[in-house]
């Protein structure tokens, strides 16, 4: 195992400083030529792509700079056995965390923004952060299509992952194995990303050092909160999950979207059409939703060629979104993950809403 340096940054960790500043300085850089860029709370410019009427698709922002958890001194190294209880109520011993395989995108953000990246061995295809680990990792499939074969090939110490990993014979087969399977809930929640950190932070011996990223996440939803009570005129947004034409889907109420539009200080069209979970796309509920603004995630919004492809999807060109080409594109994990970005990604989407239309003043 990996031993532990004291009083000192992890080549990780110095990778991790090396590109917030070069982010930073880049930043500054773009705000002293564009002037006109949207900021977030931070005064960072917004992962969100707001695409204006008369331009071409932009190369999306990179998203905000991660959470990290630095080794403290005095603070305790990993302490095994550690024992979790699953979503399930199962109990799960893990005795080592030697080898790491993460299931799920969100986790395995989570086991680096908590240090302890270089112990994973394997993670699965929705995992593209951070970019420049996880591409160089085996993958083992989609988290939702895994193969316990696949899983099994990387000989891990430890399978961790949360509800969304399937399918359950595949689960089922890796505990056969007799392999430590720790499984966390991931309700579609804003107390979601605290859970989960929390639970992997118990699996992997350092509860304290959860206890501070979860707390520090807390804190930038709460602060995100705060900002999203400046949207006086909150905007009707539909979001879109495209993959190409073959999917084209909306997203109503008990979805992870949902939460961070009305967190946000908008208004899910969607759900306002009385849409449940997600329903195919089709002219009718574009017609019922009528909305302000056009939420995607980045690579849905290049599946179909850009906003240009976007607003030949039928009906989508005469809402009040489509005839001002007002679309916000954010990365799929830092939208959707519920995990350790959660309160930059909705501070940079209240902070879109405040700017998309004119708010009116309070009494």
């Amino acid at each position: 195992m990996t031993p532990w340096r004291r009083n000192r940054r992890s080549p990780a960790a110095e990778r991790w400083l090396r590109q917030m500043v070069l982010g930073f300085s880049l930043a500054c850089a773009a705000l002293l030529t564009a002037c006109g860029t949207p900021l977030s709370s931070s005064g960072a410019p917004l992962a969100a792509t707001i695409v204006p009427a008369s331009s071409s698709l932009p190369t999306p922002a990179s998203a905000s700079p991660p959470n990290i958890i630095e080794f403290v001194p005095g603070e305790a190294e990993p302490q095994l056995p550690a024992t979790v209880v699953d979503y399930q109520g199962a109990q799960v011993t893990i005795t080592s965390i030697e080898r790491i395989v993460s299931l799920n995108g969100d986790i395995t953000e989570i086991i680096f923004a908590l240090g302890m990246g270089d112990y994973v061995v394997g993670v699965d295809s929705s995992a593209t952060y951070p970019p420049e680990r996880t591409k160089t990792l085996p993958n083992i499939g989609y988290q939702r299509r895994l193969s316990a074969e696949g899983v099994l090939a990387l000989n891990p110490t430890l399978v961790i992952g949360d509800e969304a990993a399937g399918p359950p014979e595949a689960l089922a087969q890796i505990r056969a194995a007799g392999v430590p399977l720790a499984i966390t809930a991931d309700p579609p929640t804003l107390e979601a990303p605290a859970q989960k950190i929390r639970f992997v932070a118990q699996a992997l011996g350092i509860p304290q050092r959860g206890e501070r990223l979860a707390a520090q996440v807390e804190a930038e939803i709460a602060s995100a909160r705060d900002l999203a009570n400046r949207v006086t005129n909150p905007p009707h947004v539909l979001f879109l999950y495209l993959r190409g034409t073959d999917v084209q889907q909306v997203a109503g109420v008990r979805t992870p979207v949902d939460v961070m539009i009305t967190a946000a200080g908008g208004l899910n069209a969607g759900a306002e059409a009385g849409i449940v979970e997600f329903k195919p796309l089709s002219p009718e509920v574009v017609i019922a939703a009528q909305p302000d603004v056009i939420l995607v995630l980045t690579k849905g919004l290049e599946s179909v060629g850009g906003v240009d492809g976007l607003l030949t999807i039928p009906g989508l060109a005469d809402t009040p979104a489509g005839k001002q080409r007002r679309v916000i594109a954010l990365d799929d994990l830092y939208l959707l993950g519920m995990g350790p970005r959660t309160g930059q990604a909705l501070a940079d989407l209240a902070t879109a809403f405040y700017e998309i239309a004119p708010q009116e003043k309070r009494p």
